[in-house]
């Protein structure tokens, strides 16, 4: 598990490189989902796979950006599931980016075999927060020399102050709008940038409050791949003393995980947040 996380210190540097030197312009490839690449998209992308494929540990990779599974080594442990650049339609405007990684056991990709998660900040400062199952969620700065150092670990506080709803909002349920209405009533801040890791991140940094993408009217699942971001933010959030759930009120860690690139509504926050949801959407 330490190499894969030292993987992705060195993958960190990579595309924090990539981002501030290379064209951030489209390119003529669409991704599994039909979105127009960037071609950092593709970089960060050949970035990842090209160090992950170094490791025996690794037995499959599967990234956000392809349709395929990758078959990497007969013998490796452990199935990678990545986004390698989150928040990409930001990045021409020099807001905060990030990578997220879902570190599997075997082959069968759920929230119970998801046994290590981390995400990588691409901003003022580089910055990686990882978490092997039942460890507290570690956070480390990279300093001018290249090096990843250990900053305090992440907990969050029983009730923060940040309100970070997704989703564009006359596709939202009224049950929905209602309750994050509710959550400024009480003096909430909104915090959105169009990026998830930077808007989680700031939640966990800040010590609570609340990120939302509901499913909508456009899109009644949910926008955002369980494999790829929800549930490795699931393991990460309920490490820090919070929770992610579903609409209905269901940990993420234990939804279907359906098809690789299946998405699903998510709710991550501290325990008062999550609760006030619940009580929100009439969930027992």
């Amino acid at each position: 598990m330490l190499t894969i996380f030292e993987n992705i210190k060195h993958i960190a540097l990579e595309i924090d490189k990539a981002i501030k030197e290379e064209d951030l312009g489209y390119s003529d490839r669409c991704n599994a989902t039909g979105d127009t690449q960037l071609k950092l998209d593709v970089a960060s992308d050949a970035i990842i796979e090209h160090t992950l494929k170094s490791n025996r540990l690794v037995g499959t990779i599967i990234s956000e950006e392809k349709e395929d599974v990758m078959q990497v080594h007969p013998d490796g442990k452990y199935t990678v599931c990545y986004d390698p650049l989150d928040g990409s339609s930001i990045v021409d405007v020099n807001l905060s980016v990030g990578s997220i990684f879902g570190i599997y056991e075997g082959d069968e990709l759920s929230g119970e075999t998801l046994v290590a998660a981390a995400y990588v900040v691409y901003g003022p400062r580089l910055e990686l927060v990882t978490v092997t199952r039942g460890e507290p969620v570690h956070h480390y700065k990279c300093d001018r020399s290249g090096l990843f150092t250990s900053q305090c670990d992440i907990y969050l506080n029983e009730k923060g102050k940040l309100n970070a709803p997704g989703g564009t909002q006359k596709n939202w349920s009224a049950t929905h709008k209602s309750f994050i209405d509710s959550l400024f009533a009480e003096g909430y801040r909104l915090r959105y940038s169009g990026g998830m890791v930077p808007d989680l991140h700031q939640i966990l940094l800040k010590g609570g409050g609340l990120f939302s993408y509901p499913g909508t009217s456009d899109k009644p699942d949910g926008k955002l791949r369980v494999l790829f971001e929800v549930l490795p933010f699931a393991l990460i959030f309920e490490a820090a003393g919070g929770e992610a759930v579903d609409e209905r009120g269901r940990r993420l860690l234990e939804i279907d995980s359906g098809h690789h690139h299946a998405t699903s509504p998510c709710f991550f926050g501290s325990k008062y947040e999550i609760s006030k949801m619940r009580e929100a959407y009439g969930i027992a």
